[in-house]
């Protein structure tokens, strides 16, 4: 049994998320459902139930002959103390699916439950703090990648054997060269709009640690982990950031033959490093005559597991120029640098730095799926390629152990392009206050000064910037946030 349900409300309406409101939970439902604590089942008449837990809607119910109508939702609200703000309206469409999840013979009535999701969740909790000591989670749990791994061989056996697919190969898989083209014209385009945006928005970084906030003002947060960060009881000290604080350049070794041997101890200063995201769109297909790389125009030959040749490619007539092939942007000097003339300009420039980061995120992430990137559980250390090198010259937490070798493990988007969230200022409040903390979201950086330029949040962040959340005016009505 399914049915659809249009859920009229406000985006701090108290049927959503009552436990970030600043009032008691009673004064927050309409009548005639009173609540008495959070996550409770509340009656209504005599067989209908409500309910609430961590942003989803539950209300169960009971009938014999009809589903019975639901509870009338007010058009707005006034909220906290101040009876001047009042909640704006908008609406929503819910999905809303029915299940039966038992019969009882309690009065000779069937209960079901009615559960409304959305799309993006109201609210998700910040991303979470690693500390040096800790190694990173693997993306997907090895139990998990031991059972497909046996459930592969296990299908692998009763069919004949295929012949391997690009890029392991030695091919390019031929879809995915317009997309690596566009990533490397997105990191330059974002790389150029952000030297723009930072000359009329200001963006601080911490002079102890790698924390950086967009804004004329430092937080006041005491999260300082840097040198004498006890001295300070925990305060960052600001001072004026720079792109590569708001973009970390997360570089790699550049390999000149995808499917070669391994770099090796010895050859880690003889072979350039540069920007991960350069490396593997250059693997995916980009020509740069700077950085060669080895293209096979016909599969590898493999004898062993490790051990591939090339196969003869006299009898092919001469390369033509791809038709893929599309010209590169360049990236423009500091003091060359022209910054937005009005709030217009600076609003159409935000919209287009914030598409090209999204262009960059989307397009890495079609390409990481075929090309694989490896990161090191223990520090930041990212190798593009089937397998990371062999460099001893990880420094982590107990390094000593591994004799400096990294503990290679399959990367996120986030591993190859570090967010660098930073705290989110509403617009109603000029500077954050230490005592509201948690009423704050985070953002991205680069999001972050975007909004801030005049762009519009995508939904994709709203939920971690918690802008559904209602911020206290003063401390004592904090405290009266259930």
């Amino acid at each position: 049994m399914s049915a659809t349900l249009n859920f009229f409300g406000c985006r701090s309406c108290p049927h959503r998320r009552p436990d970030y409101l600043p009032l008691p939970l009673s004064q927050a439902m309409p009548p005639p459902l009173v609540a008495k604590g959070m996550g409770e089942v509340l009656p209504l008449g005599a067989s209908f139930w409500y309910s609430i837990k961590s942003g989803q809607l539950k209300i169960y119910f009971s009938f014999s002959p009809y589903l019975p109508p639901l509870p009338p939702i007010p058009p707005a609200y006034p909220l906290a103390s101040s009876p001047s703000r009042m909640v704006p309206q908008y609406m929503l469409d819910y999905r809303v699916s029915i299940h039966r999840i038992g019969t009882q013979n309690f009065r000779q009535v069937h209960h079901c439950a009615m559960v409304v999701r959305s799309n993006h969740p109201q609210n998700a909790d910040l991303p979470r703090y690693y500390s040096k000591r800790e190694k990173k989670p693997f993306p997907i749990p090895i139990v998990e990648l031991r059972r497909t791994a046996r459930e592969r061989l296990k299908n692998a056996k009763k069919l004949p054997r295929k012949p391997t697919p690009p890029p392991k190969n030695g091919m390019l898989v031929q879809s995915l060269i317009p997309v690596a083209y566009e990533v490397m014209n997105a990191r330059i385009l974002l790389t150029n709009n952000l030297k723009r945006l930072m000359k009329v928005i200001p963006v601080l970084a911490c002079k102890y640690c790698n924390e950086i906030h967009v804004g004329a003002t430092g937080h006041p947060f005491k999260t300082c982990r840097g040198l004498r960060a006890d001295h300070r009881k925990g305060l960052h000290e600001w001072i004026t950031a720079t792109v590569e604080d708001v973009l970390t350049p997360i570089e790699t070794y550049h390999l000149s033959d995808r499917l070669g041997k391994r770099i090796s101890h010895e050859e880690r200063f003889s072979i350039p490093r540069i920007p991960a995201v350069v490396e593997l769109c250059v693997q995916a297909g980009v020509d740069l005559p700077d950085f060669p790389i080895k293209r096979r125009r016909k599969p590898v030959i493999r004898l062993r597991r490790s051990e591939i040749i090339d196969a003869n490619e006299d009898d092919l007539p001469d390369p033509r120029p791809s038709k893929f092939k599309k010209p590169i942007l360049d990236e423009v000097p500091d003091c060359e640098i022209v910054p937005p003339a009005n709030a217009e300009e600076t609003a159409s420039l935000s919209e287009a730095t914030l598409e090209a980061w999204e262009t960059l995120r989307q397009g890495a992430a079609k390409l990481m799926r075929k090309y694989p990137v490896r990161v090191c559980g223990y520090c930041p250390e990212v190798h593009v390629g089937p397998s990371g090198h062999k460099a001893q010259n990880c420094g982590a937490y107990k390094h000593q152990q591994r004799n400096g070798q990294h503990g290679w493990q399959s990367a996120t988007l986030d591993d190859l392009i570090p967010p660098r969230y930073v705290w989110h200022v509403p617009e109603t409040a000029l500077e954050l206050q230490r005592e509201l903390r948690n009423f704050y979201g985070q953002a991205p950086a680069v999001v972050e000064l975007c909004v801030q330029g005049g762009a519009v949040v995508p939904e994709c962040y709203k939920p971690t910037m918690r802008l559904d959340i209602g911020i206290p005016t003063n401390l004592r009505e904090a405290e009266m946030v259930v």
